[in-house]
């Protein structure tokens, strides 16, 4: 995953926190707007999210935070 998909996903990720909980779930989606004004970033992150780690459709968010910073190491 490129690192400005990352670290827009990290930050979505902190602001549902923020917002509804440690026990917020999420899509991919919720890193896009409603539009898809950019198909290729789509499936790169469904790429990831479904092929490479095969998650569920709703995850919870601060394991999908964890998950990326841990690609970090």
């Amino acid at each position: 995953m490129r690192a400005t998909l990352k670290q827009k996903a990290i930050r979505i990720c902190d602001e549902k926190i923020q917002a509804k909980g440690e026990n917020v779930g999420l899509s991919f989606y919720a890193f896009f707007k409603n539009k898809n004004d950019d198909p290729e970033l789509l499936i790169e992150a469904a790429i990831w999210w479904i092929q490479r780690h095969e998650l569920d459709h709703f995850e919870k968010a601060l394991k999908i935070k964890r998950m990326l910073q841990d690609t970090d190491k």
